[in-house]
């Protein structure tokens, strides 16, 4: 077998003989696209639960071949990506164990870290050294493989959040992964990773969510959506994202999801305050420092990524 790293391959030198893909959706799908186009990647195999969806991936072309069967579909790979729900995780660690290959190199795509460590540590009683637990912050509302294309990670942050046990070999490989699809990648400790998306990712899409659902409910709702302006298409855009999956990801980190939602909801009851009692001053000192630090931080996201 071909060693992962050859000089003759792609510009970082990485080349996969054989990827197995768990999930191919957007993000699994635009990570094959990705390699695909940087001839980084020899043969994809797609696996997941519903064989029509496979079909169409292969189609597309974004996959060799495929089968439901997950044991079978990562057999001989030489790289697994793991982009299913989190709270599929622990089952998915089991079930495809056993036909993993010596020197194998698995990663996983989820929103969370912390639960899916914990479900690799179930699942073999301990955090396999070729496990790299990662999470690309990309994506957008659409979902799906036709929803996939090659730009997906280009400039976007990739974290990846290694443990004791990890092999530094696995790390530099899912590195070098990611950057060959254009990441910027970077290590965190998994309980801050959750911290922080549970604050700038997790926290928007339950707000998004829960102010499209108010509205809904209301009995002038056609009213109200036929008027609604830019500005609210652009806060609600991330509602039409898949509830399964925000609903596993909620559940996944709720204890720091529950935490950015208190903070929040503190701040939100003295705004609510200021604006009854006509408190211009508190008003516009909030809307002030939130325009300030959103022109000042936001850069540090990197561009907005659409679809090709």
């Amino acid at each position: 077998m071909r060693g992962l790293f050859s000089n003759d391959m792609s510009d970082s030198g990485l080349f996969i003989e054989r990827l197995a893909i768990i999930g191919v959706g957007l993000i699994g799908g635009s990570l094959a696209r990705a390699l695909r186009q940087a001839n980084t990647v020899g043969e994809v195999v797609g696996s997941g639960r519903n064989a029509e969806h496979l079909q169409r991936a292969q189609t597309l072309g974004v996959i060799d071949r495929w089968d439901t069967d997950v044991a079978a579909a990562v057999a001989g790979a030489d790289v697994v990506v793991l982009a299913a729900p989190v709270s599929a995780m622990e089952e998915l660690f089991r079930a495809i164990g056993p036909a993993l290959k010596t020197g194998v190199i698995v990663t996983d795509v989820g929103s969370t870290k912390r639960s899916v460590l914990e479900a690799a540590r179930v699942a073999y009683g301990h955090i396999p050294g070729n496990f790299v637990a990662g999470h690309p912050i990309a994506g957008t509302e659409r979902t799906g493989v036709d929803a996939s294309f090659s730009q997906l990670f280009r400039q976007r942050r990739v974290i990846l959040t290694p443990t004791a046990e990890t092999l530094p070999a696995a790390i530099a490989t899912v590195k070098a992964l990611w950057q060959t699809a254009g990441a910027q990648v970077s290590e965190m400790d998994a309980d801050r990773h959750d911290e922080i998306l549970a604050a700038t990712s997790h926290l928007p899409h339950v707000l998004a969510f829960a102010l499209v659902d108010h509205l809904a409910a209301l009995d002038d709702r056609h009213e109200i959506f036929a008027f609604a302006a830019g500005g609210f298409r652009d806060f609600t855009r991330i509602a039409s994202s898949s509830p399964e999956m925000w609903c596993d990801i909620a559940c996944a980190n709720r204890e720091a999801l529950t935490t950015a939602l208190d903070g929040y909801l503190q701040d939100l009851v003295l705004l609510r305050d200021a604006i009854a009692n006509n408190d211009s001053a508190a008003i516009l000192a909030v809307f002030r420092r939130a325009k300030q630090a959103r022109d000042r931080l936001i850069d540090l996201a990197g561009p907005a990524v659409n679809p090709a």
